[in-house]
């Protein structure tokens, strides 16, 4: 499996490619091109496109969750697509997969954080799969579904609310997830934002795939804001899980990457990243 930081908050030096406050990965496993999330503007296509990258290849767009920096490049890609089908380069439709809630209406401060195009209107693009269940998206990549919440050190407060035909709640962000590649060295645990809780996603990704080594993590580990007890008590679960190596990037936060550092291999990320995963 070969892994390519499309969008971060970061890029890496000598690439001259674009970073913006979001994230998408492109996941190559076998025959199969799997989009992790889209990022929050047309830095995406960019991105993709000074990499020489056609995202119109793409098989899977998989949405770890609901957020604007996580699905508003959505609307770049439609287009994308769009003009590929004008230009007489017809694309194919992908699968677009995603739990049941990331497209709710979401609200922080009155503003919208949540996706920028109806699912009516992405409907006219792609075959959809909202399921709260894991699913396999290629024989050795999962999509992990709802997370379970068992690790109280992990819970944070609602982002806002989430509009539902009974009204607003909390929003808890039920829709965070994760993909988990399982490969010969164990597995590969690929993240948007982490909401749940990366050690609640690790031990989700360990019962769903039956592999208890933990490769790598890639991705946002959303513990910017965390209190100080909550990365000691993050930092300690994944050392003793024994990950052997990871990549927090996007949401993760200085503070946390470097008590992560001080007790796991952690390693640099950012837009034009290659990673490959056996």
């Amino acid at each position: 499996m070969r892994l390519t930081v499309l969008v971060d908050n970061n890029t890496l030096t000598d690439r001259y490619l674009l970073g913006e406050a979001g994230l998408s990965f492109l996941l190559r496993d076998g025959g199969s091109r799997v989009l992790f999330d889209c990022g929050f503007s047309d830095v995406v296509c960019a991105n993709a496109a000074r990499m020489g990258i056609d995202l119109g290849a793409v098989d899977v767009v998989a949405l770890s969750h609901g957020h604007l920096d996580h699905t508003w490049g959505l609307a770049h890609l439609v287009t994308h697509f769009t003009v590929h089908a004008l230009e007489g380069r017809t694309p194919g439709r992908p699968l677009l997969v995603a739990h049941p809630e990331a497209f709710a209406p979401r609200r922080l401060n009155g503003m919208n954080i949540g996706s920028m195009v109806s699912e009516a209107t992405l409907g006219d693009h792609f075959t959809f799969r909202l399921t709260r269940e894991p699913l396999r998206l290629t024989d050795w990549l999962f999509f992990l579904g709802e997370i379970p919440r068992q690790f109280p050190f992990e819970a944070t407060p609602p982002m806002g609310v989430r509009l539902t035909p009974a009204g607003a709640v909390p929003d808890t962000l039920p829709d965070d997830t994760a993909l988990a590649y399982l490969g010969e060295d164990g597995l590969v645990i690929v993240t948007g934002c982490s909401h749940a809780g990366i050690c609640n996603i690790v031990a989700h990704a360990r019962e769903v795939t039956g592999e208890s080594r933990v490769a790598a993590i890639v991705g946002g580990l959303h513990l910017l804001d965390a209190s100080e007890d909550r990365i000691l008590a993050v930092t300690d679960w994944l050392a003793d899980a024994g990950v052997s190596a990871l990549y927090p990037c996007h949401c993760t936060g200085f503070a946390a990457t470097m008590a992560l550092a001080a007790r796991l291999p952690v390693h640099e990320v950012g837009v034009g990243l290659s990673l490959s995963f056996d």
